[in-house]
């Protein structure tokens, strides 16, 4: 009997692998990370995910770690040398809307954490999907599309229905690793475990 195979998307490169192997799917709580990872969806739009990994590191560094509160006070100089920093994903609107967000965020904190937001639309728990085949996979459902309007409503940019889905897929709100994959079970065992952030 041969032994299970990862989900075909993860692919031959190491850091795709590990990617896929230790955090795709595992349900997260972390303001920090749940920020981080949506801004990088986001600079993934029209992109391979793999081409934004391979940057990660580097947009931490000079993203000051996604700390929304350093990165709300961005200025032109600072938005000048994220553009000449070959590093990164030198795109000006996508770089715009990553500030734009950090202030959306220090806003929707008045109110509430951004994990207790987002887990909210899933009842705080992750949803157990049981895809045999990559085709089965949705690009989007309707509840990325809910929370990519209340993101919108809330000053978000360049978070789509498709960008927030890949997000969700990420960030464990679904388990959309195929039930042939050996990280199904580990993932849905981290979702039975997890501790809903409160508002």
């Amino acid at each position: 009997m041969s032994a299970p195979e990862r989900c075909p998307w993860a692919g031959p490169e190491a850091i795709y692998v590990a990617y896929h192997d230790a955090e795709w799917g595992v349900p997260n709580g972390d303001d920090r990370a749940l920020f981080e990872k949506l801004l990088l969806e986001g600079f993934q739009a029209g992109l391979s995910w793999i081409t934004v990994l391979k940057k990660r590191e580097r947009f931490r560094e000079v993203f000051d770690n996604f700390d929304a509160e350093k990165m709300a006070l961005y200025d032109d100089k600072k938005i000048d040398t994220l553009l000449s920093d070959a590093g990164i994903i030198r795109h000006r609107g996508k770089i715009e809307a990553a500030i734009s967000n950090a202030r959306a965020l220090l806003d929707l904190r008045e109110r509430t954490s951004l994990a207790a937001f987002l887990w909210d639309f899933v009842d705080g728990a992750p949803v157990q999907n049981s895809y045999r085949n990559m085709d089965e996979i949705p690009a989007q459902t309707t509840v990325s599309a809910a929370i990519a309007k209340e993101l919108k409503s809330n000053g978000f940019r360049f978070c789509g229905p498709t960008t927030v889905y890949a997000f969700m897929q990420s960030m464990g709100f679904v388990n959309d690793h195929l039930v042939s994959c050996p990280r199904h079970g580990a993932c849905a065992a981290s979702g039975q475990a997890f501790n809903v952030p409160r508002r």
